[in-house]
């Protein structure tokens, strides 16, 4: 009998309360990221991350996908080779991730990172893998097999594992019921779940992967990609998803960051507690060294002020802050940058987050602090040259806050008859505390 359960479900167990913070393979480690590779950073993250918050590390596409390497393109190739259980359910390649051999999943890996005081994510995709439905795999929890719940149309279209699950077919509900009840055994904290958001025909399979999920004994972020979230309801997504993708996969050149400000801008308003708009992975640091640009193991292209830009954008939207670099060769000035500790409270319990002045030129954006008694104000330089950032502190309720002290840069702040103002380099950005005298 076909299990429409999921259409009527409504209560969605969120939990992430505050933006997530941890670290992803894809900018640095591609589709073929080993085990080897995610022990030794999770090692760093415990020992110098941790402290400031950091706790989440997740692999991403490809963990199933023996020989996939992004390099030489493979994971796009027609039909890519993957692995699955007798349920149709993608398993660890154990020649990447040798805990996981006869049949023990990524448990093992899991029990390791979570005695560390860590969590573990896992990237997978939207459907069913192409392998199930050729072998036509039985469901878990159903008379069904694969190739009667699948279907040709809405696969997706930058990677060719899988097909989509018709929903509307006796068995499409048990098989995504299946996949959560493995990743729950395996003990997954965190699931990046990709092609979801693309366009309005995935409703069904992501409200149903949701229920799976918040039915499946054990908590986890759900974290929905790529970031097409445009052509989706705003409203379903801040409804699913605990975070979710608002921009395409971001790299290190200033014109993809200053693209951010106006899709932030589009997006304010629309994220908070259990509904993160998520700027994508911070590209910091050693990156690509198996990585999709291209162009081979690199530290990341943007200037000191930049970064600094980068990382006060994030913290002022509260986007999570998802590290994409090698944790093994961060630098002193990346790592400062990423625990500081007053970024790091405006992205986790500042409240009023808004951008409230704006032109080609610059950016000024606004966050409480939850008791009131102080307030930031980051002014970003988009322009191509040093310039004053001026705000009216009144106009924007904000004239009892006349103490001003620089975060960032140490450029003195004048602040005048209400008037606020600093002088801030190109592509760069002053942070200011305000504070009731």
């Amino acid at each position: 009998m076909l299990d429409l359960t999921y259409k009527s479900y409504r209560t969605i167990a969120k939990v992430a309360q505050r933006p997530p913070l941890g670290w992803n393979s894809w900018d640095v480690f591609g589709t073929n990221v080993t085990e080897a590779e995610v022990l030794a950073q999770a090692e760093v993250m415990a020992t110098r991350l941790k402290p400031s918050g950091y706790e989440y590390l997740v692999i991403d596409l490809g963990w199933y996908a023996p020989g996939s390497t992004a390099v030489h393109e493979a994971y796009k190739r027609p039909e890519p080779h993957q692995l699955i259980d007798p349920w149709g359910r993608l398993i660890p390649d154990p020649q990447r991730f040798p805990s996981a051999a006869n049949g023990a999943g990524f448990k093992p890996l899991a029990d390791r990172l979570h005695a560390m005081g860590l969590k573990f994510g896992i990237h997978v995709m939207r459907g069913i893998p192409i392998q199930a439905v050729h072998a036509n795999a039985p469901i878990l929890g159903s008379t069904r097999h694969a190739q009667e719940i699948m279907k040709y149309q809405d696969r997706c279209v930058f990677y060719d594992g899988h097909y989509a699950v018709d929903m509307e077919r006796d068995g499409a509900l048990a098989y995504y019921q299946s996949v959560l009840a493995l990743y729950a055994a395996w003990g997954v904290d965190f699931v990046k779940a990709d092609d979801t958001t693309s366009w309005p025909q995935h409703y069904d399979e992501v409200h149903a992967f949701r229920y799976a999920l918040d039915t499946c004994g054990r908590p986890m972020v759900l974290s929905l990609s790529p970031g097409a979230c445009g052509y989706m309801e705003r409203g379903f997504v801040n409804h699913t998803g605990d975070m979710f993708r608002i921009s395409g996969d971001l790299w290190d050149t200033w014109p993809a960051l200053k693209a951010m400000f106006p899709t932030c801008r589009s997006w304010k308003g629309h994220t908070g507690p259990g509904r993160w708009a998520d700027c994508d992975m911070l590209p910091l640091g050693v990156i690509n060294v198996r990585g999709e640009a291209g162009d081979g193991e690199r530290r990341d292209r943007f200037s000191a002020a930049e970064r600094r830009t980068m990382v006060t954008l994030w913290a002022m939207f509260r986007s999570p802050l998802m590290i994409g670099s090698d944790l093994t060769r961060i630098d002193t000035e990346t790592l400062a940058l990423l625990t500081h500790p007053e970024l790091l409270e405006i992205n986790q319990t500042s409240t009023g987050n808004d951008e409230i002045q704006h032109d080609a030129e610059h950016s000024v954006w606004s966050a409480h602090s939850t008791d009131g008694a102080h307030c930031w104000l980051a002014l970003f330089n988009l322009s191509e040259s040093t310039r004053p950032v001026q705000v009216d502190l009144g106009a924007h309720g904000l004239a009892a806050f006349t103490q001003a002290t620089a975060v960032w840069p140490s450029t003195p702040v004048a602040v005048s008859a209400g008037r606020l103002s600093q002088e801030v380099a190109a592509h760069a950005v002053g942070l200011i505390r305000l504070q009731r005298r």
